[in-house]
């Protein structure tokens, strides 16, 4: 290679915004879903003041982490980490809903435990709803780091800006697309290779909301597409497997794919 290849990349090395790495951002947030939820360790017994410790070292390591960030000149780190942490009850209790819609949705899941161990899409949720309150928090870069980490463990590409109610149910979830300015309601069950997206990827439209709204207590199948900005799925509808919609949908509505089936005949010969 010549001196001109090299020259380049040291240059770029040199311009580039400084960042941790995506593996040490991923470790804070496991290690903090690990705090949470102590059921993912091997029979964790801390004592009160170790668990106060912990939480103090996590809210540490995230301010670490903000600050090692250039890329937000204007922001006050340790207001974001401490807002954070005084929030965090809220957000845990909110992880909780998802948990619940799982085990009430789920009938293999046998119980929370198995579900906060094992499920990609509990994991998935909550890895994009601690990307989403830094999000809020006006944190840059972070988030995003977060939401494809998880997709890359879980197969499920949640942006951080999407807006997630409650009680949100992921079966399987592998393929499952959650677009920027997606906006999901309360008790929303999705199965695997879904698409909330956006009807056009024009650049110009960067600032506009380009992926559908989902009403409460809708579930929507496997493959199923929905696209679109000004879309809108009512409340209580059920969106079949592989449908695919770019207009809006009234409360209580049931939209399903009608193929054509091909039935194959085989005889048996003696």
């Amino acid at each position: 290679m010549n001196e001109e290849f090299y020259l380049h990349l040291y240059h770029k090395q040199n311009l580039k915004e400084a960042i941790p790495s995506n593996r040490e951002i991923a470790e804070w947030a496991v290690n903090l879903l690990n705090l949470v939820y102590p059921e993912r360790l091997t029979q964790p017994e801390y004592s009160l003041e170790e668990i106060r410790e912990l939480f103090r070292q996590s809210q540490e390591g995230l301010l670490g982490i903000l600050k090692a960030t250039k890329a937000c000149g204007q922001c006050d780190n340790e207001v974001i980490a401490g807002t954070f942490y005084r929030d965090l009850p809220e957000l845990y209790r909110r992880m909780n809903t998802d948990i619940t819609a799982t085990l009430n949705g789920d009938p293999a899941a046998k119980s929370e435990f198995e579900i906060i161990r094992t499920y990609p899409g509990f994991l998935g949720i909550s890895l994009y709803r601690i990307a989403h309150q830094l999000l809020v928090l006006g944190v840059p870069l972070i988030p995003r780091v977060l939401t494809e980490y998880a997709h890359s463990i879980t197969g499920i590409d949640i942006h951080p800006g999407a807006k997630i109610g409650e009680y949100l149910f992921i079966d399987h979830g592998t393929g499952i697309v959650i677009g920027e300015t997606t906006v999901i309601g309360d008790h929303v069950k999705l199965y695997q290779g879904v698409t909330l997206g956006a009807l056009s990827v024009e650049k110009f439209m960067a600032n506009t909301k380009r992926h559908p709204t989902i009403g409460d207590h809708v579930i929507i199948y496997s493959g199923a597409t929905i696209l679109g900005g000004d879309t809108f799925i009512g409340h209580n509808s059920i969106i079949g497997g592989n449908v695919w919609l770019t207009k809006s949908v009234l409360p209580d509505s049931t939209v399903y794919h009608q193929s054509a089936m091909k039935v194959i005949e085989t005889k048996n010969k003696i």
